[in-house]
């Protein structure tokens, strides 16, 4: 079995957490901002911004495995 625990190497391990868990993270930081909107009684208008604004890194990160993923890298 060499350097690999259950069947999976070091990568392909780390990708997964990489893909999943900061999936998950960036879905619960949407609540956060969601919950944040709401607390704040910020409006229609209001509510876009904070998505817009507080939600635009994620966006990169969603990007990045778009084009890795038509690249096929």
């Amino acid at each position: 079995m060499g350097n690999t625990l259950f069947g999976y190497t070091e990568g392909q391990i780390a990708q997964f957490g990489l893909t999943f868990g900061v999936g998950a993270f960036i879905l619960y930081m949407l609540f956060i901002v969601f919950n944040l909107a709401r607390e704040s009684k910020a409006g229609k208008f209001g509510t876009f911004v904070l998505f817009l604004v507080l939600s635009f890194g994620m966006l990169g990160f969603l990007a990045k495995n778009f084009i890795q993923w038509i690249l096929g890298i």
